[in-house]
């Protein structure tokens, strides 16, 4: 199966000239979704992780299969003020402002091996700020898995040094 071709382009979303690659289409084919976690899954089938960390909100789709087939715990890293125990943040730069995200604190546990999940890989913000997240309560990031990337905007770049695996690659919008 061609997963890319499960994967719905909406131009013009969220705003002009934008092109938004819609995974519900993917997600709500049984196959699809199965191959995908399976694909995602397969750079680290030799590595011993200790649980599956996803970014809100479409990573917990993939990030939950993942852990579930590994059975190790997903822990969520989620946008200000949605997580409801003590927190830390990490700040990461949007094309006109900031955001952060959070995790709680006692998510990670220092030596814990972890793979961080995601349905696309952009600028690199969101997943640049997740490994800090991880780092910083101890954790080590043993990799990051994306269904999507999207090459032309180099988000590969800010993550050297981590093993960074994509299913699906679009070279241009």
């Amino acid at each position: 199966m061609l997963l890319q071709e499960l994967i719905r382009n909406v131009q013009d979303f969220p705003k002009p000239g934008i092109g938004f690659k819609d995974i519900t289409t993917l997600v709500g084919d049984a196959e699809g979704l199965h191959d995908s976690v399976i694909q995602m899954l397969a750079p680290f089938d030799e590595t011993k992780i200790d649980a599956v960390l996803g970014i809100e909100s479409r990573g917990f789709i993939f990030a939950a299969a993942m852990a579930f087939h590994l059975n190790v715990g997903m822990v969520p890293v989620r946008k200000p003020g949605k997580l409801p125990y003590e927190t830390i943040s990490e700040k990461y730069e949007l094309e006109y402002g900031q955001d952060s995200l959070e995790i709680h604190t006692d998510a990670v546990k220092s030596g814990d091996r972890m793979l961080i999940v995601d349905d696309l890989l952009a600028t690199g913000g969101t997943v640049e700020a997740t490994i800090r997240l991880v780092e910083r309560l101890g954790g080590k990031v043993l990799g990051c898995s994306f269904l999507v990337e999207l090459d032309f905007l180099k988000g590969r770049e800010k993550l050297s040094g981590y093993q960074v695996e994509s299913i699906i690659h679009y070279q241009s919008e």
